[in-house]
C-alpha cells in the first residue's frame, strides 16, 4: 500500500505525508485479511486479491478520516495516535480522504488483475461505489449524526450498522465472489450472509469494548461514544444482553461457514479473532 501512494507525484508531500499516515498508521487490517481468506477459500487469483484488498482499505482509511473531523465525530485519538486532522490540519486531512477515495477506484479500474478479474473491472467498481456511498456507509454515517442523542429502536441501529460498518464487510464478499471461477449463486450468497453477520459482530463487540476495553488497547478513550450520546447496542439492550447477541450472531456465521462446500476453517478462526478481539 505504501507504494501505491509513494509512487505519486510529488506535488503536495503534505498531503502525500496524510495519506501514508491514514492508510498505513496502525490498524487490524480486518477487511483485506477478510478478502484473502475468502479468495483463497474459493481459489482467487492473487493479484485480483492484492487490488480488491487494497481498494477496500483505501475506502475504509478514507471513511476514518472523514468520522474523524470536528464536524462528524470530533475525535483527537485514531488507534491510539492522533487523528488525521490532529497530526496535520482538517483541510489536508478532508483532502486525504477525498484522495484516498478516488486512489480506490484507481486501483479498480489500472492496477493489475487476472483475466477474470480484468472481465469484472466494471462490476467490482459498481459493488464498492454502492457500499461505499448513500446506500451503504455514507449512509449509515449519516443516521448516526442524526441520531445521537436520541434513542432509537433495535432495528434501527441494526440498520445504521448494517449500512456504516456491515455494507462495506458485504463488499468484501460480493467482490471476491464476483471474481471466484465456478461459484454457484447459492454459495455467493452464502459469503455475502456471513459477512453480513460479521459487520454486526464486528460493531457489536466495537460497542462491548467502549464500555469494558481499555484505553490504552482500545486506542481511544474508554466510554467515549457514551459520553457523545451514541446509540450502542450495550445501551439498548444492556450488557448483559448485547453479550449474549453476539455468542447469537458468532454461531450463525459459524453455520453459514459450514453450509459451504469448502475448507472454511480459517475462515471461522476469523470469525473467533472477531469476537473476542480486545481491541
Amino acid at each position: 500500500m505504501s507504494t501505491v501512494i509513494d509512487i505519486l507525484p510529488n506535488h503536495s508531500s503534505a498531503l502525500k505525508s496524510a495519506m501514508h499516515y491514514a492508510l498505513l498508521a496502525g490498524g487490524k487490517r480486518t477487511r483485506p485479511l477478510l478478502v484473502y481468506l475468502m479468495g483463497k477459500t474459493v481459489t482467487v487469483d492473487d493479484a485480483d486479491l492484492l487490488t480488491i484488498s487494497m481498494a477496500i482499505e483505501c475506502i475504509h482509511a478514507y471513511s476514518l478520516v472523514h468520522d474523524d473531523l470536528p464536524a462528524m465525530d470530533d475525535d483527537d485519538l485514531r488507534r491510539g495516535k492522533p487523528t488525521c486532522h490532529k497530526a496535520f490540519d482538517e483541510a489536508t486531512a478532508i483532502l486525504a480522504g477525498d484522495a484516498l477515495q478516488s486512489l480506490a477506484f484507481t486501483l479498480l479500474a489500472d492496477h493489475p488483475m487476472s483475466e477474470m478479474g480484468n472481465a469484472h473491472r466494471i462490476k467490482l467498481v459498481s459493488i464498492l461505489a454502492k457500499a461505499a456511498g448513500y446506500l451503504g456507509m455514507c449512509g449509515g454515517q449519516a443516521i448516526d449524526l442524526e441520531s445521537t442523542g436520541h434513542s432509537i429502536s433495535l432495528a434501527e441501529l441494526t440498520q445504521l450498522h448494517q449500512l456504516k460498518t456491515g455494507a462495506l464487510l458485504c463488499a468484501c464478499a460480493e467482490m471476491v465472489t464476483a471474481v471466484a471461477p465456478e461459484l454457484t449463486p447459492q454459495q455467493a450468497n452464502a459469503f455475502v450472509d456471513y459477512a453480513r453477520l460479521i459487520g454486526l459482530i464486528f460493531q457489536i463487540q466495537d460497542d462491548i469494548l467502549d464500555v469494558e476495553g481499555h484505553s490504552d488497547i482500545i486506542g481511544k478513550p474508554q466510554g467515549s461514544d457514551l459520553a457523545q450520546g451514541k446509540n450502542t447496542f450495550p445501551a439498548l439492550l444492556g450488557l448483559q444482553s448485547a453479550k449474549e447477541e453476539l455468542a447469537k450472531l458468532h454461531k450463525q456465521a459459524l453455520q453459514a461457514l459450514a453450509s459451504l462446500p469448502y475448507n472454511t476453517e480459517a475462515l471461522s478462526a476469523f470469525t473467533d479473532f472477531v469476537v473476542k478481539r480486545d481491541h
